[in-house]
């Protein structure tokens, strides 16, 4: 304890540098909480909107429908009086179970027609699921019975259709027939994704099975209350239902997320890449303070040697001298990097739309403990690094040298 209230001490001789070397720390850590917070936040919701608008936190499918679905989707769907979906629901931490079953076709207005992809969906239970769906002319589905559907405004744009209109629409029936039905566009919606929003629509799970004559769904959607929660859930899930193994397969959202996944392993390295020229910045800056603070103080180390003091010892507490500067500096820059991360989230980052999308967004700083241990770390480990240099330095000056630079 001693050491670190001389180190500074001597840090205070000389407050200008020393006030220079902790702005330089402070902000570096700065910059990475909220560099770091800003992608931690892009990616945080990227992965909610994928899973409250695609995937949920576990889908139940039957085995083998992620890789022949496509080819044959009717194989693949799981009877409605199965009992399991209910039981699903009373596992801890699940919040709701939903039922989808995947619909293609044509969607036609007057003389337009359009191909499709559509979900049937139970719309009570996709309150929580599809957050990332925004009515943004008419009104929600009703009911899992009513007649009307929900457009994507591409598709809606393409059809010529507002909310109000009818539209028919035609898909292949599971028995391979072709079947037709009318429904009212309830509405209008878009979502992150303009591809999507150019060929999809919604409709209520019993019209959707009306229109393809199959009494279920292809998926069963899993809602937790909290993400990190998804591998405990999933093992529980495959534990309880192994003798239905064969019948059911209890998929995670991440294994379904392929954009989401490639995301965070590009921004990921463009990080990594970011940190370690801000390292490479305090390094050499401290350094360089350090440096200086040792020429200036040759006459006092050479006195320092000349009573007595092994070379170790010196070297040592000009190392210190590091240590105390990151400490303070990365503290200093942690909580200001803290602070306006927060400032900035309250005010909100007005964001242009990204590509595939139609309308920007608010972005935020998600100032996370895991980004404030590691803006912290790096301080901390870099300034301590930037002192070996310089402490090794005085420690390898001559006596008699020394002695003779205050002449």
């Amino acid at each position: 304890m001693t050491n670190f209230l001389i180190a500074a001490r001597n840090l205070l001789r000389n407050r200008r540098r020393a006030a220079i070397a902790l702005l330089t720390i402070g902000g570096a850590a700065i910059a990475m909480v909220l560099a770091d917070g800003f992608v931690q936040w892009i990616l945080w919701a990227m992965r909610e909107g994928t899973i409250q608008s695609q995937t949920g936190h576990v889908q139940v499918v039957r085995p083998g429908y992620f890789q022949s679905g496509a080819a044959d989707p009717f194989a693949f769907v799981i009877p409605q009086a199965r009992p399991e979906r209910q039981e699903i629901e009373t596992t801890p931490g699940v919040k709701v179970v939903a039922p989808r079953l995947s619909v293609t076709g044509l969607a036609s207005h007057g003389e337009t027609s359009v191909a499709f992809i559509g979900e049937g969906v139970d719309p009570a239970r996709e309150k929580d699921l599809s957050k990332a769906f925004r009515i943004v002319a008419g009104k929600n589905l009703a009911g899992v019975d009513a007649h009307e559907v929900i457009l994507g405004r591409g598709l809606a744009r393409a059809l010529g259709v507002e909310a109000g209109a009818t539209v028919a629409l035609l898909a292949n029936t599971r028995s391979g027939g072709i079947n037709a039905v009318e429904a009212r566009v309830a509405g209008i919606f878009i979502t992150g994704s303009q591809a999507y929003d150019n060929t999809a629509l919604r409709l209520p799970l019993g019209l959707a099975q009306t229109l393809t004559r199959a009494d279920g769904a292809h998926a069963w959607l899993v809602l937790l209350d909290d993400t990190e929660r998804t591998d405990a859930t999933l093992r529980a899930l495959r534990t309880r239902y192994t003798k239905a193994a064969g019948e059911l397969a209890f998929v995670p959202w991440y294994e379904r997320a392929d954009f989401y996944n490639k995301t965070v392993a590009l921004f990921s390295q463009q990080m990594g890449v970011l940190r370690a020229i801000i390292a490479v910045i305090i390094v050499l800056s401290i350094s360089n303070l350090l440096v200086m603070n040792v020429l200036e103080r040759t006459g006092e180390i050479g006195t320092l040697l000349a009573i007595g003091f092994r070379r170790r010892r010196v070297m040592q507490q000009f190392a210190i001298e590091g240590l105390v500067l990151g400490v303070i500096g990365g503290g200093l820059g942690v909580a200001a990097g803290f602070g306006l991360g927060e400032l900035i989230s309250a005010i909100g980052i007005p964001m242009p739309p990204p590509p595939g999308m139609e309308e920007g967004y608010t972005g935020e700083i998600r100032v996370t403990a895991g980004v404030l241990a590691q803006a912290f770390a790096i301080a901390f480990v870099t300034t301590a690094t930037a002192g070996l240099y310089p402490a090794w330095k005085a420690s390898r000056l001559q006596v008699v040298d020394a002695l003779r630079h205050n002449l």
